[in-house]
């Protein structure tokens, strides 16, 4: 009988738990710069998923540094009670563990609760470039290795690592084509504009306009075709289905431990976003894909992000 009475009492507390979950502001640790993927993204999250939760505020706060880690060192440290929140990114939670052996934290040390949306990527080259495809270029690099140069924004970032992977889908070394690495992914565009390297990968928003003002040349898009780019074709289409593993991607979690009411309830609101019109604008406003999954399925989609780059690192022999 006391078993029954206190699996009730507990039963009545996670429900006033939930029902009363979030009684006070929430905040958002965003782990770089404002402007950025995840500030826009975890800003238009916040702007209107409080309205699923009791209208309270959410407010968003930049704890940049040491490439994320120290805003998802925050976070991870935050007491587990749903207040405090990362939206994570594809650098904090594939690249860095991977990269970083004395990261203080593992990609899974948090309680999950979506992936949020992925943001496309473009290989590309200058408009006036003698290679007309992504097979054109691939066969200069192999003709004459060590010749062609591609931009990064440094070696463990997304830039770096979309360009090493597509050079090993075709079967080329890291020594084929050499990295030039650059301060940020402006001037990673900014250095095939300029002539300084013949070809990049780069997020699809800093490239797409010089696509339309006719000065850069895409050779294939990740994860499908853009309707702002209608005539680049998908990587799939290029024969490197593969490369469309290659995306970035915002995600929010809490510390570890989160209560399983706090994770229910994230869960019915993200349930509810995609049917918003206001954050799918929001989110179309940004190049966003949305792509909502369950707390199981977006470990499960971060366990093969992390997968993919950890064995890239180790081939590339980068590991820090």
């Amino acid at each position: 009988m006391k078993k029954l009475i206190a699996a009730l009492a507990l039963a009545g507390c996670s429900a006033a738990f939930a029902q009363g979950y979030p009684s006070k502001p929430i905040t958002f640790v965003i782990p770089f710069a404002a402007g950025g993927d995840s500030d826009l993204s975890g800003r238009n999250v916040a702007a209107h998923a409080s309205k699923y939760l009791n209208n309270q505020p959410i407010v968003s706060v930049n704890r940049t540094g040491a490439s994320g880690a120290i805003g998802a060192m925050a976070v991870k440290n935050a007491a587990p009670d749903g207040y405090t929140l990362l939206v994570a990114r594809i650098a904090t939670h594939a690249i860095l563990p991977a990269l970083d052996s004395k990261l203080q934290y593992k990609w899974n040390e948090f309680t999950m609760l979506s992936l949020i949306e992925l943001n496309p990527y473009v290989c590309f080259v200058k408009s006036d470039s003698p290679y007309a495809n992504a097979r054109d270029l691939v066969e200069a690099i192999r003709r004459s290795p060590g010749k062609l140069n591609f931009s990064t924004a440094g070696p463990g970032t997304s830039q770096n690592m979309a360009a090493q992977y597509f050079m090993t889908l075709a079967g080329l070394t890291k020594d084929h084509a050499v990295g030039i690495h650059y301060k940020g992914g402006g001037e990673v565009t900014s250095a095939v504009l300029g002539g300084q390297v013949q070809f990049a990968c780069n997020n699809a928003p800093t490239v797409i306009g010089q696509v339309k003002a006719g000065a850069l040349r895409p050779l294939f898009v990740t994860p499908t075709r853009l309707a702002e780019l209608p005539e680049a074709p998908s990587a799939a289409e290029t024969g490197f289905p593969d490369m469309n593993k290659i995306v970035g991607w915002t995600a929010l979690m809490g510390p570890p431990g989160l209560p399983r009411e706090v994770v229910d309830r994230w869960t019915e609101v993200f349930a509810k976003l995609p049917q918003d019109p206001d954050w799918q604008k929001g989110n179309a406003r940004i190049g966003g894909i949305a792509a909502i999954r369950s707390p199981a399925e977006s470990e499960k989609f971060m366990r093969e992000q992390y997968e993919l780059y950890n064995g890239l690192i180790t081939t590339l022999g980068i590991r820090q």
